[in-house]
């Protein structure tokens, strides 16, 4: 990608979107250029009148010329799935609905999230309404891309592969809709008539095939790796990991342990000899890194982590929010001499132990006396006076995940031989991660091979692994009724409460749902 870069102007003002280019060696957000995506019909009178197709101040018929273009709409497309904007609030749902994390922050400020916290959400919640419309404009992108790449002029194997990068990203977008409000439209085409704006519920199963399908033609197409200019693209390992996942929410176990198998197969992953190297700007796009959504600092349009502010403390300019819970500190091991699981400190701020920035840690400094840490960089990197434009990227699918959730797998299908070899790998790494020698009994391996003692570990496992990585809220769902009224306490009904409402005002422009 640096030679399209080499040849084409720093700023696009086509429309607004944004494009990914190589920066530095890396693969990084930088300018923008995507097809706009058009506002629904009205309502009541002016129904009568809005019935003419869609049209824009620039067409796919004009804009999809070339190979050059085509990639410049895919970069797009992953531009629309960064944390550069506050509306995606995959960390709202991910953590502070679970037993994890509350709002944290002003108590004035981003309200709208305490009611999520507690689950008194009405359809006009601000918060779902964003994210919402957030991931429906992934979603428009990538269908713009499937759409109008394949009569593009090009070298066949890079559309295909365009493509497949475009139903990747569509795919984890309606993963994440789909988790979170159930139900939802399946638009497959660009927004540009009324047949493909005004769409229909889809039944959650209907929904996963089409996440399944997206992700297995994606698989077939994409390249295992990528050089050092286009790192961070969607690659095999991250399509057929994606669909892995998919099956394990499914609980299609036997074909899950294929898919993760592949990923295996492939030789390319492992886990980083200290746990908390995952998390810090030199170790972008590592060998343990499978997917992650990129950021860059200092560009113009703005294209850095936004998370590098919404949870640092209000020294550093932050807004403290997704604040750890006692619970959540409380779940990582203690040996009997008193020294914890090595990744509790790489995963939370805690009073009296060292920060990002070398000083020591004040329990004042956020309303649990708690902040996260994996999604912030010491101000020897960003600026307080920049904090919003953070340079980290965030790790989305990461090779310790694809372990446990083998295990988990494999202890569903009863074989906790195999459930016990890939739990005490990620255990393992866990321990070797300790400042000196660990004690005996911290992090020791599991040894047990019954199937619910192992059921258990595995879940605590994943909770302390993936500490504030957005998945705790949807492992408690996924793991059905029991497990989540108990983490979640008397406040939360699985029957009533298992999903998010639908915002009131896709409910008022999409005539076709029907509730």
């Amino acid at each position: 990608m640096k030679n399209i870069l080499n040849r084409i102007s720093d700023t696009f003002r086509f429309q607004r979107m944004n494009v990914k280019f190589a920066v530095n060696g890396r693969f990084k957000l930088y300018t923008a250029i995507l097809l706009l995506v058009f506002s629904i019909s009205m309502l009541g009178a002016c129904k009568k009148f809005l019935t003419e197709e869609l049209k824009g101040e620039f067409s796919s018929d004009t804009f999809y010329q070339n190979d050059i273009q085509a990639k410049q709409a895919l970069n797009g497309v992953y531009n629309a799935i960064s944390f550069s904007s506050f509306s995606n609030d995959l960390w709202v749902f991910g953590d502070i609905a679970s037993d994890d994390a509350v709002k944290g922050g002003n108590p004035g400020d981003q309200s709208e999230i305490t009611y999520i916290d507690a689950f008194n959400v009405d359809a006009n919640n601000g918060i779902i309404s964003n994210y919402w419309t957030f991931s429906y404009e992934s979603i428009a992108r990538a269908n713009n891309v499937i759409a109008n790449v394949p009569a593009v002029t090009m070298d066949e194997a890079m559309k295909n592969q365009i493509i497949g990068e475009a139903k990747f990203i569509r795919a984890y977008s309606y993963f994440n809709l789909v988790n979170v409000f159930g139900k939802v439209p399946l638009k497959l085409l660009p927004q540009l008539t009324q047949e493909t704006i005004q769409v229909p519920l889809s039944e959650v199963s209907d929904i996963y095939l089409q996440i399944e399908k997206d992700l297995s033609e994606a698989a077939m197409v994409l390249p295992v790796s990528y050089s050092s200019s286009d790192l961070g693209r969607v690659t095999r390992g991250a399509a057929l990991t994606m669909l892995g996942k998919a099956n394990v929410y499914q609980a299609n176990w036997a074909a899950a342990i294929v898919n993760f198998q592949q990923v295996e197969d492939l030789g390319i992953y492992r886990l980083l000899p200290s746990y908390a190297d995952n998390f810090k700007l030199a170790n972008e796009n590592s060998s343990e890194s499978i997917f992650e959504i990129q950021h860059v600092t200092g560009n113009n349009p703005f294209t850095g982590s936004g998370m590098n502010q919404w949870f640092a403390p209000a020294a550093e300019g932050g807004y403290y929010f997704d604040a750890p819970t006692q619970s959540l500190v409380n779940a990582f091991e203690k040996s009997s001499t008193g020294e914890v699981d090595p990744r509790l400190d790489a995963s939370v701020g805690r009073d009296g132990q060292p920060w990002l920035n070398g000083e020591i840690f004040s329990g004042t400094w956020s309303p649990t006396g708690f902040l996260t840490k994996k999604h912030q960089q010491p101000l020897s990197e960003v600026s307080s006076s920049l904090k919003g434009d953070g340079d980290l990227n965030y790790i989305y699918l990461r090779y310790a995940d694809v372990l446990l959730m083998k295990a988990e797998s494999f202890c569903e299908s009863n074989n906790a031989d195999s459930a016990r070899a890939n739990l005490n790998k990620v255990r393992q790494r866990a321990r070797a991660s300790f400042n000196g020698v660990p004690p005996t009994d911290l992090l020791a391996d599991i040894s047990s091979t019954d199937i619910n003692v192992l059921r258990t570990a595995i879940q605590k496992e994943r909770r302390v692994e993936l500490a504030q990585e957005f998945h705790r809220y949807f492992d408690l769902m996924r793991w059905g009724k029991t497990v989540a009224e108990t983490a979640l306490g008397p406040d939360f009904n699985y029957d009533t409460k298992r999903y998010f409402p639908i915002p009131q005002a896709e409910i008022d422009a999409n005539q076709a749902i029907i509730q």
